[in-house]
């Protein structure tokens, strides 16, 4: 790969760091590498790599030109602001936020899955990374689709709390540390308790009943895998550092058996399938953290429907559900575009 220039905003974020973290493990061909974040952060220092260190500079001020690609992930208002500017200056955006994943101009990319969509990026010079929940979901569904073609999926997430940033992390901390020692519990981040409780609601309500994260799941699915598939998702916020699980239940059109899925999935890029009926065959968000496969369990069949099947899916939320999936974007936009 030729050597590009690379900037990544939001570098001070959970996110953001994985970012870096990711670019330098996978030896991303870099030139020059810029940490972006607000004004207030200007200064800082982040680290890239073992041996550099980067010093954040202000985002709003920064001239865009000459940068390949940049690597957003700092929110949605953010990147509504920075995003075309950056685009106009020839800097291809691969953005994490929402704000542009339904923009029919917009291709929204899981390498795994639809690599071919991502020639549409010289529409606006911006590439879409999915929500995290839907990129695990579909990185272990892909397979399974092309074998029998999906028509219902039924999901049910347990979703660690860094997806909601650091400072969720650090509520996370300190209301655990409560309870223990008897001190009040302090709410900023979330409405409710998230120390030792499960709270099913992520991100706003919608008129429908369902919440934002949920109406993600279901319209990101039809962009990237099939328009044809119905989605029924509940999205649990739980109390977990990194690591999001999904209950899924898939309906297909063909018959498919658990042999033959636990076969496709053995062989599926980016998937590690541990299923086995013990105590230890299986994998919890607590094995998955730091690691860049979707991991697959507890496959089996259900009864319930007419060629169901039902899955147990695991991935660390800060990886390949954000900072991996937007580096391998990047490796693919400059193998096969730039």
């Amino acid at each position: 790969m030729k050597k590009v220039n690379v900037a990544v905003v939001g570098a001070t974020g959970a996110v953001g760091q994985e970012m870096l973290k990711t670019l330098a493990e996978r030896q991303f061909p870099v030139g020059k590498t810029v940490a972006l974040a607000s004004r207030g952060s200007t200064g800082r220092e982040v680290s890239f790599g073992e041996d550099t260190v980067l010093k954040i500079e202000d985002l709003d001020q920064f001239d865009f030109k000459g940068m390949d690609i940049c690597l957003s992930s700092a929110g949605a208002k953010v990147s509504e602001s920075f995003a075309p500017r950056a685009a106009a200056a020839g800097c291809v955006i691969i953005d994490n936020t929402s704000h542009f994943r339904m923009d029919p101009d917009v291709p929204l990319i899981v390498p795994e899955v639809n690599p071919e969509a991502l020639a549409g990026y010289k529409k606006k010079n911006i590439i879409a990374n999915p929500n995290c929940s839907t990129i695990q979901m579909l990185v272990a569904l892909k397979p399974l689709h092309d074998m029998a073609t999906i028509k219902r999926i039924v999901v049910s997430t347990y979703q660690a709390v860094s997806g909601a940033g650091r400072e969720a992390m650090d509520e996370l901390f300190s209301q655990t540390r409560a309870v223990y020692v008897n001190d009040a519990l302090v709410k900023e981040v979330f409405h409710k308790q998230i120390a030792f409780n499960v709270i099913p609601q992520i991100d706003v309500f919608m008129k429908d009943g369902s919440t934002k994260e949920e109406w993600k799941m279901v319209v990101e699915t039809q962009k990237i895998l099939d328009p044809q598939i119905k989605v029924a998702a509940t999205c649990v916020r739980v109390p977990v550092f990194i690591g999001h699980s999904e209950a899924v239940t898939v309906e297909f059109e063909k018959e498919i058996s658990a042999v033959q899925a636990r076969a496709a999935l053995k062989k599926a890029k980016g998937v590690t399938v541990i299923d086995h009926q013990h105590e230890d065959g299986f994998v919890t968000p607590v094995e998955c953290a730091g690691e860049d496969s979707v991991f697959v369990s507890r496959i089996r069949k259900d009864d319930s429907v007419e060629n169901g099947l039902s899955l147990w899916i695991v991935s660390d939320n800060l990886r390949k559900g954000a900072a991996l999936n937007a580096v391998q974007i990047a490796e693919l936009l400059v193998k096969e575009h730039l």
